[in-house]
């Protein structure tokens, strides 16, 4: 009698990937509104319903799963503002304004608690953590892609503007409780113009020198 062949391998490894993605959502939405330190494995473990094995089967530890929470959240942020360059390839401050747009809409959701990256690195002040070393490179790459933009705007010291433009961006981040979406929108938006501005002006200053 011919044995058909199954796909149990496969179906397994489905399922581990599955569970992987459960504990990982659990745990994310937990520590973004908990906090990381208030959030326990064993509260993971309840909210996800599964057995602690399953946890420390894709997770050796629980700073391993801090630092997956944040590269969870480094890769959302950079496939949305991928989206947003995209569409302003040729212009980059259509695109800086954009980019304003969706992080002014973002800081002013009713349940939004900051930045991931700057909330846990407040939590942790041990510079080899892994999760602080996973946010330290996220806010290493804002500046790097606020300096690419800087420099398409050809304005005499791009790093400046980039430094400028990411204090600003973080600042939104931590001020959120105090702004509404459209405050927060038309703020950034506004002070980016002006930053822009005060940048341009000053290389035309050393240009007539």
């Amino acid at each position: 009698m011919r044995t058909e062949p199954t796909n149990q391998p496969l179906a397994e490894e489905i399922g581990q990937v599955d569970m992987r993605e459960r504990l990982l959502a659990t745990a994310s939405d937990l520590f973004y509104h908990r906090g990381v330190r208030a959030v326990g494995v064993d509260v993971i473990i309840e909210a996800a319903g599964v057995a602690k094995t399953s946890l420390y089967r894709h997770f050796r530890t629980k700073d391993d799963l801090i630092a997956a929470y944040l590269q969870r959240e480094d890769a959302d942020f950079w496939g949305l503002w991928d989206s947003v360059a995209a569409r302003h390839a040729g212009d980059g401050e259509a695109e800086l304004d954009a980019h304003m747009a969706w992080i002014g809409e973002r800081v002013g959701r009713p349940r939004y608690r900051g930045c991931p990256q700057i909330n846990v690195a407040a939590e942790f002040p041990d510079e080899d953590h892994p999760a602080r070393l996973v946010a330290r490179t996220h806010k290493q790459q804002l500046h790097r892609r606020l300096q690419d933009i800087a420099q398409r705007l050809q304005v005499k010291h791009p790093d400046v503007l980039a430094t400028q433009l990411s204090v600003l961006i973080n600042g939104a981040f931590v001020s959120s409780q105090i702004l509404s979406t459209c405050d927060a929108t038309a703020i950034l938006r506004q002070m980016t113009h002006a930053l822009i501005s005060a940048a341009r002006i000053a290389s035309a200053g050393v240009s007539r020198a």
